[in-house]
């Protein structure tokens, strides 16, 4: 089949050695411009390597996209973790139309910020999807789908770098063989168990001692490492990471203990070990960052 892939990042770049080592014809790669400094996304480097054509825009929504796209006259649109809007006159344009990835058991958890959210609301079970890309946001029609789990020890990096990431180059590759043996499946989406979330940002992201300890310690691995839970000490926002349950008593928010394996602050039900902190600049020791903050056992954080 020929193929055009639009994505970025290392996910991207894993699902295009995939299509290339099952032969098939890459049209060309879109993904973002280049970052800050200069800064070439892994799969632009790796389809310059190959010679693939890459084509960069700020927006695929103009006229000059539309055309383009349609000049390649793929068979098949990918769209492999895609930041950018892609409009239907994009992703209708292949002949067999485009398949997307997501990191959830669609129609669950739709939006594009499905990894912390799902950390963060205490799921246990998760999983990936392929569907059919239509005009919704994550709407289409399922293709295939493929469960895992999500572990106490999960943040929102580990789910999706160990987890998610490599599950999900395997399902959109499995997809493409269904679409070139012609079994590939579209089973409308249950709307009535459809779920969405906002993009999880820092108003979703402040710790609230107060609130059950599960629900602390869920939100700060779920927002561990982006955006990053946190605390404000006075004018300074501190954010937390690497936590873990810890056996100790005191009021909530309390700093209980302190030492080279964490800050121990208690909550309502528990408490809670901290690893690292990051108050201004990059991410230290818990202990070291608030000692620089002028906190002591028995303070509040």
């Amino acid at each position: 089949m020929r193929i055009v892939l639009i994505g970025q990042a290392a996910f991207a770049k894993e699902v295009l050695d995939g299509i290339r080592e099952r032969k098939h014809d890459i049209a060309a790669v879109y993904c973002p411009p280049d970052g800050k400094g200069g800064r070439v996304d892994p799969v632009k480097e790796r389809a310059l390597e190959l010679e693939i054509p890459v084509l960069q825009h700020r927006t695929l929504k103009g006229d000059e996209v539309k055309r383009e796209f349609a000049d390649l006259e793929a068979d098949l649109g990918v769209l492999a973790y895609v930041t950018q809007i892609v409009p239907p006159a994009v992703f209708d344009a292949p002949k067999l139309g485009s398949i997307c990835f997501h990191p959830s058991l669609l129609p669950r958890y739709r939006g594009g910020s499905a990894i912390p959210w799902q950390v963060i609301k205490g799921e246990t079970k998760t999983g990936v999807t392929v569907f059919w890309t239509d005009d919704g946001i994550d709407t289409g029609p399922i293709l295939l789908q493929k469960e895992a789990t999500i572990d106490e020890t999960d943040t929102g990096g580990s789910l999706y770098f160990k987890k998610l990431f490599p599950l999900g180059v395997e399902v959109v590759l499995e997809s493409i063989d269904r679409i070139e043996a012609g079994t590939a499946g579209r089973e409308a989406q249950d709307e009535s168990l459809a779920t969405y979330d906002p993009l999880c940002r820092d108003e979703h992201g402040e710790v609230d001692w107060h609130r059950p300890i599960d629900d602390v310690f869920n939100l700060i691995r779920g927002c561990d490492p982006q955006p990053g839970a946190y605390r404000r000490i006075g004018d300074t926002m501190v954010r937390l990471y690497d936590v873990s349950r810890a056996d100790a008593v005191g009021k909530p928010g309390e700093i209980v203990s302190m030492g080279d394996t964490g800050v121990v602050v208690a909550g309502n039900g528990g408490a809670l070990s901290v690893g690292r902190m990051r108050a201004g600049g990059g991410k230290v020791a818990a202990a070291e960052c608030v000692a620089e903050l002028g906190l002591k056992v028995g303070d509040s954080i």
